[in-house]
């Protein structure tokens, strides 16, 4: 008997949207963010609008650059890896023979 409900294909599939992958989307959203308040920022202060777009515009355009690139090098995890193989110490110092004489 055929079942009457649909299954779902893309289970363990990582988040995507429009080619972004997983906390990249997340880090679009919140320069998107940021960009928005530069923008009223610069306005209530008084610089002139074209200046302030073109501001915007150009800061918009590298942030899409850099996030897209980033999610294409790095993937879903990469680029959680790389800041936590900067965490990893060289190397351990130990000036005392304590621990393995104990």
């Amino acid at each position: 008997m055929a079942s009457v409900y649909q299954i779902n294909r893309g289970v363990n599939q990582p988040v995507m949207f429009k080619g972004l992958k997983a906390q990249y989307i997340w880090y679009l959203g919140g320069g998107l963010v940021i960009l928005l308040i530069s923008f009223a920022i610069l306005y209530i202060y008084g610089v002139n609008m074209f200046v302030c777009l073109g501001i915007i515009f150009t800061s918009g355009g590298v942030l899409f650059k850099r996030v897209y690139s980033m999610s294409r090098k790095y993937g879903e995890y990469g680029l959680m890896k790389k800041i936590g193989k900067r965490q990893v110490p060289k190397l351990i110092k130990n000036n005392s023979r304590k621990i393995f004489i104990r």
